[in-house]
């Protein structure tokens, strides 16, 4: 295995920031029993209000993808505290999309196969990516692709309803005319068309920051438009649950995250679906 970060602000000139942790298996076999395999490819988007990226949601949810077959990858995005605003954590991360294509060979990767999994905010960012991503290239001046394969969005924010507070800090900076369209443009239930692609959602019916019913919004609007999907609401669980592991979420009760736990075997499962490799 090797880790190293790229940073992508040095290879596309446009971006303010934004640092991609690669976490890879450098020979996922043996022997060379199958030389034409390449791994999927998943890129963790961690949540927190689109003003700091949870640890919790990094590397524990790339370790355990990691032994599911992916070959994973984190997104460290700008944030309002480092004096960003919207469109830059998009940018950020359709740029990570990309690089990931584009170096797919080098990294064992099936070029086809790019899935990003993002949490709370982080949902919101990587929903934002489902829907929007063909405004990317014009947005950035460059031609980007960025197109994922599918995604997992956990607990996410969809609407400024599901979390305010994330909505704030997004658009830090705008006028009210201004943060008006956007708030709407960003009510990701509301730009789910045809060309969405399919997504794994879950959420906690408990969750005490951001409502299920976010979630229950995007999952309808993906069924009216017959775009696959499959959603999880676990009866219990605060919100940040993460893999749901008590090492990880310590503050949580066990057993009400033994049932949370599955959703990482359901997720890769759901992914699956859409590759070329047999698991």
């Amino acid at each position: 295995m090797k880790a190293y970060k790229v940073q992508l602000k040095e290879q596309y000139s446009f971006l303010q920031g934004g640092t991609l942790e690669c976490i890879l298996m450098e020979n996922p076999f043996d022997a060379s029993q199958h030389p034409e395999w390449k791994r999927p490819a998943l890129i963790v988007v961690p949540g927190g209000a689109y003003s700091y990226a949870s640890k919790r949601e990094a590397q524990p949810v790339s370790n355990a993808f990691l032994g599911k077959g992916f070959q994973c990858f984190i997104l460290d995005y700008l944030n309002k505290t480092e004096g960003v605003r919207y469109p830059e954590q998009f940018l950020e991360l359709s740029c990570a999309v990309d690089f990931v294509k584009k170096n797919a060979e080098e990294m064992c990767v099936n070029a086809n196969e790019i899935f990003v999994v993002g949490f709370s905010a982080g949902g919101h960012l990587t929903a934002n990516l489902a829907t929007l991503y063909a405004e990317a290239s014009s947005l950035a001046g460059k031609e980007l692709d960025n197109k994922p394969t599918a995604v997992g969005l956990s607990y996410p924010v969809i609407s400024k309803e599901g979390h305010e507070g994330s909505f704030i800090n997004l658009l830090d900076g705008y006028s009210d005319e201004e943060k008006a369209a956007l708030e709407k443009k960003l009510t990701l239930n509301e730009a789910v068309s045809d060309a969405t692609v399919p997504a794994f959602i879950w959420a906690t019916a408990t969750d005490n920051v951001v409502n299920a019913t976010d979630s229950l919004k995007f999952a309808t609007a993906l069924a009216v438009r017959k775009i696959p999907y499959e959603l999880h609401v676990f009866p219990k669980g605060h919100h940040g649950t993460s893999t749901g592991d008590y090492e990880v979420n310590g503050y949580q009760i066990p057993e009400e995250l033994k049932k949370i736990r599955s959703w990482i075997d359901d997720c890769a499962d759901f992914f699956h679906r859409f590759t070329e490799e047999k698991f």
